[in-house]
């Protein structure tokens, strides 16, 4: 892989897809019960908008995103959009809230009638701290309403704590335990709510996501079914669920597009749950970023202008003269650049002395959390999918790996699919033929080599790995 040219605002994010219209989240300081239990419904759904097929047809189009559409196919439901607060944990278990969004498919057709199927969502990386799944003018939002909501389903779509009305002073990302309790918290608190917004659910539960969401979405899978709830499947999207294997491979030299982004909030989530990745943020992060770092994401200010102010380097994780350098990395290193390499060289001699038993607190960490590093057995089936050229969360040693895994837990290869929808169908019966086909053609007019990296994680393979997710689950 080659990053040589690629644009330093290259992110993780979504494109944001709609303009929408609709209400803005209501004020609910007043309303928060920070004594109550995690679960915990703490105001009852209250709606911002409904759209109507149409209209939500004209509001994508006007926005420029009409192509959608042609993934999605066009909507038959009405879409209310409802926003509502949950009781949580922060990742070292501490008391707080959070906030999320419940899309309720209405209307006349049978697909919007009668009892519905449930999709638990987990949303991608954001460093926007008012994000918020529950407002149609979200990107992501938009284009699970589409896929999803759109179509029949009632989507239950947690913000996470540390995100939106959450008075969590951080977020606990990639938190395994907590990030899996954050959303069957939102699942369990939204159902208290389904009578009051007319979601009538069905005995069907799926569980999806994307990029950290798709981290999230297996983990609560597991966490569902260790806790004897019934889920009918899961579908994983280009997550990082080999998480400590993945650190290894960043710390080597083969960084991930978007690493000075994702490090600042796996250091600070890990660093507020154990108090030990470093004594103090100077001992990881050079002076330049050293100060305020542990506060600074998620923000109210734009990735851009946090870029462009020098809150964050582009892309120089390390230094220009720390070593290794892989050939084809190079942007990752630089000046000023994030990362100590007096930090980064602690890990790599623990990665080389201490492979598969790390005791540097930043590797038993993410070994920690790590989703294939669980004893896990997942009795319900899974689609799992992504792109092979993915440069933001690595295909090979995330997807690929998952499946191996599995397959040595002596899970059977059909309840473990995957999915690399940057591949050539097989067949003309290849259930996937319509997914690859469409990825190779957005990625073909996504331009040149640079501008598919760029696009590649937060753009192009969403749509189509929702599409393949609707598929399959319309088998069960």
């Amino acid at each position: 892989m080659k990053f040589m040219k690629l644009a330093a605002s290259s992110a993780a994010a979504i494109t944001v897809l709609a303009a929408c219209g609709g209400g803005d989240s209501p004020d609910a300081g007043s309303s928060f019960d920070l004594s109550g239990a995690p679960g915990s419904l703490i105001a009852s759904p209250t709606a911002l908008t409904t759209l109507t097929p149409a209209a939500f047809t004209a509001a994508l189009t006007q926005a420029g995103a009409a192509s959608l559409l042609q993934v999605t196919g066009a909507p038959v439901c009405d879409i209310t959009f409802n926003y509502f607060q949950y009781g949580t944990v922060g990742g070292a278990g501490e008391k707080t809230s959070a906030s999320g969004g419940i899309m309720v498919p209405g209307g006349t057709d049978p697909a919007c009638t009668g009892p519905r199927p449930v999709l638990l969502y987990a949303h991608g990386t954001s460093t926007d701290k008012n994000k918020n799944m529950a407002s149609p003018q979200d990107g992501e939002a938009a284009l699970v309403a589409a896929m999803y909501a759109a179509q029949g389903y009632i989507v239950v779509a947690p913000n996470y704590a540390g995100y939106e009305s959450s008075p969590l002073s951080y977020h606990p990302y990639l938190n395994l335990e907590q990030q899996a309790q954050d959303v069957v918290d939102a699942l369990t608190a939204a159902r208290k709510g389904f009578a009051a917004i007319n979601a009538t659910a069905n005995s069907k539960l799926f569980v999806s996501g994307y990029s950290q969401g798709g981290f999230v979405s297996m983990a609560a899978q597991r966490k569902l079914q260790l806790a004897g709830t019934p889920v009918t499947a899961g579908a994983h999207l280009s997550g990082p669920y080999n998480l400590g294997y993945f650190g290894d491979i960043v710390y080597s030299g083969r960084v991930n597009l978007g690493a000075t982004l994702f490090s600042p909030l796996l250091n600070t989530s890990f660093q507020r749950t154990y108090g030990n990745i470093y004594a103090s943020p100077s001992e990881m992060y050079e002076e330049t970023f050293a100060t305020g770092i542990e506060t600074l994401l998620p923000s109210i200010t734009p990735l851009n202008t946090l870029l462009t102010t020098g809150k964050l380097p582009a892309t120089a994780l390390f230094a220009a003269d720390s070593e290794p350098q892989p050939e084809g990395f190079e942007i990752f290193f630089g000046t000023p650049n994030l990362i100590k390499t007096s930090y980064r060289n602690a890990v790599l001699a623990d990665a080389a002395v201490n492979p598969a038993a790390p005791q540097h607190p930043l590797r038993v960490a993410a070994y920690k959390n790590d989703l294939l590093a669980q004893n896990w057995t997942p009795t319900q089936p899974m689609l799992l999918c992504g792109g092979n050229a993915d440069p933001t969360v690595f295909f090979s040693a995330n997807t690929s790996t998952a499946k191996a895994y599995f397959t040595s837990k002596g899970v059977p290869d059909q309840a473990v699919t995957v999915l690399d929808v940057d591949s050539a169908p097989t067949s003309m019966q290849d259930p996937f033929l319509l997914a690859k086909g469409g990825f190779a053609q957005a990625k073909a007019d996504a331009g040149d080599a640079s501008a598919v990296l760029q696009a590649y994680h937060g753009t192009l393979v969403p749509p189509f790995c929702n599409a393949a997710a609707r598929g399959y689950f319309a088998q069960f």
